[in-house]
């Protein structure tokens, strides 16, 4: 039989352990890497909703911004670097710099952007868009066509989402792909904006769905021009996605429910 000593003994280790525990999580997560998911369609087709990222802390330097719930430990912003135009970026968005958003990259300060007839222009020179195949996805509960017009079936029979996709190229030759799928639409064409000292023009690679840099801040819309010092991080690499068809009660529906494909892409 254990003595009284002994018991207290080990209530105090686990004690120990589980503050040592909370520690590394802390640490974990506020200086190496932290967890983000995708709530919405803004960053299709790299990113979908149900996708899970982890978010890289080191890039960009550290602030309050790094902290669990924003805990001020940290004054200003200590080991800073700014991040390279098409870096997929994680902040906290203005005005009140209490959500977390995640956009692309376009311009830094200084820099003199446009967009005219959906094409984007950096310091008076377009940046270079061409069409490629359209992008497509299975409909899903949390992946839905925009409109009746854009789904259609596959091969399989399987219902789908069908968007114009493009391919574009800044200045720098960092590429990816973006969606561009109604003319006309708000944000297709816009004033001269130049990005102020410190901050960033950011936008969403789905131009018809992304409240972004091209719209003034508004609490929980768009953001406006960001101050770098909201950085968060840099998405890193997919670690999870879900179609949204999961049942907590049905565990079977968790493996049925996951994209295999999307698990592991990098962002490099």
């Amino acid at each position: 039989m254990k003595d009284k000593s002994t018991e207290r003994s080990e209530t105090a280790d686990f004690m120990i352990f589980l503050v040592k525990l909370a520690l590394f999580v802390i640490i974990l997560r506020s200086f190496i890497v932290s967890p983000f998911n995708i709530p919405s369609e803004s960053m299709q087709p790299r990113l979908m909703v149900g996708d899970y990222l982890l978010v890289a802390k080191w890039p960009y330097g550290y602030s309050k911004y790094s902290m669990p719930f924003n805990v001020p430990v940290i004054p200003g912003r200590i080991l800073a670097n700014a991040p390279t135009p098409g870096d997929v970026v994680v902040f906290k968005a203005p005005p009140s710099g209490n959500d977390d958003y995640i956009k692309r990259v376009i311009g830094l300060s200084g820099d003199i952007i446009q967009v005219t007839n959906g094409k984007v222009s950096i310091n008076g020179t377009e940046v270079t868009r061409k069409k490629i195949d359209d992008y497509t996805h299975l409909v899903s509960p949390n992946s839905a066509c925009y409109e009746e017009f854009f789904e259609t079936t596959n091969d399989n029979g399987e219902r789908i989402c069908r968007y114009p996709q493009y391919q574009e190229t800044l200045p720098n030759g960092r590429s990816y792909k973006v969606l561009d799928v109604t003319e006309g639409s708000a944000g297709d064409d816009t004033q001269t904006f130049v990005v102020p000292e410190g901050h960033m023009f950011l936008m969403g690679d789905n131009r018809d769905r992304s409240a972004d840099s091209r719209f003034p801040a508004s609490e929980g819309q768009a953001i406006g021009m960001v101050p770098q010092e909201n950085l968060v991080g840099r998405a890193l690499v997919s670690v999870f996605s879900t179609d949204g068809s999961a049942e907590w009660i049905k565990p079977w529906t968790w493996f049925s429910a996951a994209r295999w494909d999307r698990i592991g892409e990098s962002f490099e």
